[in-house]
C-alpha cells in the first residue's frame, strides 16, 4: 500500500510521545517497509514530522489561543493532528490553506468521534482567521517565556542558555538550530579526491560547496534523488557526517599501521574516516553494544572498500580486561550524550530531554573513559568526544578523569588540524563548535595523552 504523507507523519508523532524510540529508528524502520514510497511523498513526510517538531512550542501556543479546551486536556492524537495542520497553514507556503484544513479534519475522522472532528475544524478555521493577529510573549520583558514560545525550546534549556550566553546570543543559537541544516559529506579518499566527488554530485544538488574547516567535507542542499541512490554513494565515494564530526578524527589523528579502537562505533562514521586516514592499513576494532548498529557498520565498511575495521559486540560499561583486548596507539570515545548539540538535526530530542539526564550521561561518560584508560599504550592517545556543547558533558567530565588518572593530560597540539580548525580550540585543549558560529553540529572534543 502506498505511504500516506499526512497519516504516516501523523504516526510518527504518536509514537514519539509515547517515548520508547527516536525518530531514526522510527523512520528508518518505515523506510525499510516502503522502499517504493515517491519522492514528493517522502519529501512531504519528513517536512511534516521535522516541522512539527522543529516548531511544537510556538504550535502549542497557538493552538492555545483558539482551543477551549486546555492542551494538557487534548487527547495526544488530537494535538498532533492540530500541529500538523497549523504547521501546514503557517509554513508551507506550497500546500493550499484549504487543503492544510481538510486533510487535517479528513484524519480527525480516522479517530475520533463527530464532535472532536468539529472541534479540530474550528480550531483550524479559527487560526486561519486570526493568523495574522496572533501575539507571543515579548523577548524582552519575559526572556524565558519569549525565547521558549518565540523559538520554540523547552523552558529549561532556554534557562540554562540564557545564563551562559545572554539572551541575544541565545537567540541567535535557537535559530541556527531551527534552521534546516544543509547535507554534509565526507569524501571517501581511498576511492576519490574531493574535487571529482563534487563534479559528480553537481548535477543533482543544489547550492554545493567545500566545508570550511574539514579538509574533505562536502556541503549541499536539495538532492534530486535520494542520497542511497546517488551513484557516488554507491561506488563508496562518500559518507554522510556532519563537518564538526569530521573534525574529531583529525584530532585522533590515526596513522598507517596502528591499532586504533572506535569505542562507541555505531553505524560506522567515523569508522571509515579512521580508516581512510591510515590509508587502510594497520587495525581498528569497532566496538558497540548493538548487533543490528555493528551490522550496519559492516555493510558500510564494505561500500567504502575499507578492510581493517574488526567489529565487536561489547558494552563498555564493563570493565575493559587487558587480556580481552590489545594496547591501543589511539582510542576514540564518541560517547553517549544527551545529543543537544545536534538538535538541528534530531529536533525530537527538544522534548523528549531531560536536565538530570545530563547528569546521567556525565556519570556514564567519565565511567566509560575510566574503563578505557588502562588499553592506551604509554604515549598513546585517548579522544573523548560528544555531540553536546553543555558543561556536564564537556569540561566537568575531562576534569573528574584527569583528577582520577594522573597518567593523562590534555594534548594541546593537534598535529591534523588546518590552522583554520585549530581555531576553534580554546586554551585549554577543548576543541567547541558550536551551530550559529560555525554552522556546524555542536560538539566537544579533547585529546588526552598517556604520559606514562
Amino acid at each position: 500500500m502506498p505511504l500516506n504523507a499526512r497519516k504516516t507523519a501523523l504516526q510518527i508523532l504518536n509514537t514519539l510521545d509515547k517515548g520508547h524510540k527516536t525518530l531514526d529508528s522510527i523512520l528508518d524502520d518505515i523506510m525499510d517497509k516502503h522502499p517504493e514510497t515517491l519522492k514528493r511523498e517522502k519529501s512531504l513526510l519528513y517536512a511534516l514530522v521535522y516541522g512539527v517538531l522543529r516548531w511544537k512550542g510556538r504550535l502549542d501556543w497557538i493552538i492555545a489561543q483558539y482551543s477551549r479546551t486546555k492542551l494538557n486536556r487534548i487527547n495526544s492524537t488530537v494535538l498532533n493532528i492540530l500541529r500538523l495542520g497549523i504547521f501546514q497553514i503557517i509554513y508551507l507556503d506550497r500546500i493550499p490553506v484549504s487543503a492544510a484544513v481538510n486533510t487535517s479534519v479528513d484524519l480527525a475522522k480516522r479517530f475520533a468521534a463527530p464532535w472532536v472532528v468539529r472541534y479540530v475544524n474550528a480550531v483550524l478555521r479559527n487560526t486561519v482567521k486570526g493568523v495574522h493577529h496572533i501575539t507571543f510573549p515579548s523577548v524582552i520583558d519575559d526572556p524565558v517565556n519569549g525565547l521558549a514560545v518565540t523559538k520554540s525550546f523547552p523552558k529549561w534549556l532556554i534557562i540554562r542558555w540564557l545564563d551562559r550566553f545572554g539572551t541575544i546570543e541565545t537567540g541567535t543559537l535557537c535559530d541556527a538550530i531551527n534552521d534546516i541544516p544543509p547535507i554534509t559529506l565526507r569524501t571517501n579518499t581511498l576511492k576519490t579526491t574531493k574535487k571529482k566527488l563534487l563534479a559528480s554530485l553537481s548535477k543533482d544538488v543544489k547550492s554545493i560547496h567545500y566545508t570550511k574547516y574539514a579538509p574533505d567535507g562536502i556541503c549541499f542542499i536539495s538532492p534530486k534523488i535520494s542520497i542511497s541512490e546517488l551513484t557516488a554513494f554507491k561506488n563508496g565515494w562518500f559518507q554522510v557526517q556532519d563537518e564538526a564530526a569530521q573534525l574529531v578524527t583529525h584530532i585522533l589523528n590515526p596513522q598507517p599501521n596502528e591499532t586504533v579502537l572506535d569505542a562507541c562505533a555505531g553505524r560506522g562514521g567515523k569508522t571509515g574516516h579512521m580508516a581512510q586516514l591510515m590509508k587502510n592499513t594497520g587495525n581498528i576494532i569497532a566496538l558497540d553494544k548493538d548487533e543490528n548498529r555493528l551490522s550496519k557498520l559492516s555493510s558500510e565498511m564494505t561500500r567504502l572498500g575499507i578492510s581493517i575495521v574488526s567489529p565487536k559486540k561489547y558494552d563498555l560499561r564493563l570493565p575493559c580486561p587487558q587480556k580481552a583486548f590489545p594496547m591501543f596507539d589511539r582510542i576514540l570515545l564518541d560517547a553517549p550524550c544527551s545529543g543537544l548539540g545536534v538538535l538541528r538535526r534530531n529536533p525530537d530530542t527538544k522534548w523528549t530531554m531531560l536536565p538530570d539526564r545530563l547528569v546521567t550521561s556525565r556519570e556514564t561518560q567519565i565511567q566509560l573513559l575510566s574503563n578505557l584508560a588502562n588499553l592506551v599504550k604509554p604515549s598513546g592517545v585517548l579522544v573523548y568526544a560528544v555531540c553536546s556543547m553543555e558543561p556536564e558533558e564537556n569540561e566537568e567530565v575531562v576534569n573528574r578523569f584527569l583528577k582520577n588518572h594522573e597518567e593523562f593530560v590534555i594534548e594541546q597540539h593537534v598535529d591534523d588540524l588546518t590552522p583554520l580548525a585549530r581555531s576553534l580550540m580554546n586554551e585549554k585543549g577543548y576543541l567547541k563548535t558550536y551551530p550559529h558560529l560555525h554552522h556546524m553540529d555542536g560538539f566537544f572534543s579533547v585529546l588526552l595523552k598517556r604520559t606514562k
